[in-house]
């Protein structure tokens, strides 16, 4: 019988990432026992975290010799500085997506976690969507056949701005950043690095500054991963749609973590990751069409990798160097949308 060894872990920001993404895992799994967060809203903090010592000095935190690991759930702009010093004091690091701003600092991490022998991880969660799952499983079993077309798509309606800092003309701030750094990883663990992009990315709403709308396709030969987002659809269509030489499936609808999160639900809850029966994708073969379950989602099961990887040498879940490849496709969709062309590895 294995005995489970909680990992001390410091909890830097207890905004809508640390609070809604973070802290609910962090609460219900044995593999794990937050000991510091770092907020400026103590009383917040208190509600869920009684006994947790809360200070608002992160130079506390990566000094305390009892936390063995860092989750950063900060503002993208102090990823890099706050990933580095953490590195730099012996500390395991997880940092929220999107993992940096520029590729060359999330060179500079992985170099830097390699030298100091700690975990540097990138808490890309959206991996662990039940619908994603789904598709996942669909390509690996090959029952779509040799993929020609995977589109992925985030179709939401927010025609007004609600002010938070994502919305200000500052460094990894809008869509591309936030909801992008999703798709690109997703299409990444599928199909590994392109060998081009192109890109449209624009701001679209009234006021606005920054973006709030992309078009990415990314070349795999003739293959083709085209990932969307848009923030005026009214009326939203399939998350996915991928067609290979077997068949194409469709799935509609988004994972429903998330929102059970924001509603105050935990997981291990019932019906914890179970899709409404109604939002079954939907595959299309020329001998049929058959609803295929979705698979559970399940968000624990990077905190699971994450364990294993710390106590057990297991491969970490998500990887710096991933984190890093996909701000590089970021940076390259910028550019082929700034010049208009496509851009080549």
């Amino acid at each position: 019988m294995n005995v489970i060894k909680a990992i001390q872990t410091g909890l830097v920001g207890y905004g809508l990432s640390g609070f809604t993404f973070h802290a609910p895992f962090m609460k219900t799994m044995d593999e794990f026992s937050v000991v510091k967060i770092m907020s400026s809203n103590e009383e917040k903090v208190k509600k869920d975290f009684p006994d947790t010592e809360v200070t608002n000095d992160f130079e506390l935190v990566i000094r305390d010799a009892d936390v063995e690991l860092i989750i950063i759930t900060t503002p993208n702009e102090f990823h890099f500085d706050m990933a580095k010093r953490s590195i730099e004091a012996g500390k395991h690091v997880i940092i929220e997506k999107p993992m940096v701003i520029e590729s060359a600092k999330g060179d500079e991490l992985v170099q830097l976690a390699e030298k100091h022998d700690v975990m540097l991880s990138v808490y890309q969660n959206r991996r662990y969507d039940g619908n994603f799952q789904t598709v996942k499983k669909l390509i690996d079993d090959g029952a779509l056949g040799d993929i020609n077309t995977y589109e992925a798509r985030y179709d939401r309606f927010c025609p007004v701005l609600v002010g938070g800092w994502r919305e200000k003309a500052e460094p990894g701030a809008g869509m591309l950043y936030d909801l992008g750094a999703h798709l690109i990883d997703q299409a990444l663990y599928l199909f590994g690095m392109p060998h081009s992009v192109t890109a449209d990315v624009q701001v679209q709403r009234e006021d606005g500054k920054t973006d709030d709308y992309f078009h990415i396709i990314l070349a795999y030969g003739k293959k083709r991963a085209i990932l969307h987002c848009g923030l005026l659809a009214l009326e939203q269509g399939p998350k996915y749609k991928v067609h290979g030489d077997k068949g194409t499936f469709i799935k509609y609808g988004e994972d429903g973590q998330e929102s059970d999160l924001k509603e105050g639900k935990r997981p291990g809850d019932e019906g914890w990751g179970m899709d409404r029966p109604e939002l079954y994708g939907t595959l299309y073969t020329e001998e049929s069409e058959e609803k295929i379950v979705t698979v559970p989602g399940a968000y624990m099961n990077y905190y699971k990798g994450v364990y294993d990887c710390i106590r057990n040498g297991a491969d970490c879940p998500v990887p710096g160097e991933d984190g890093v490849n996909t701000i590089r496709l970021i940076e390259a969709a910028i550019k082929s949308s700034e010049e208009k062309r496509t851009v080549k590895w």
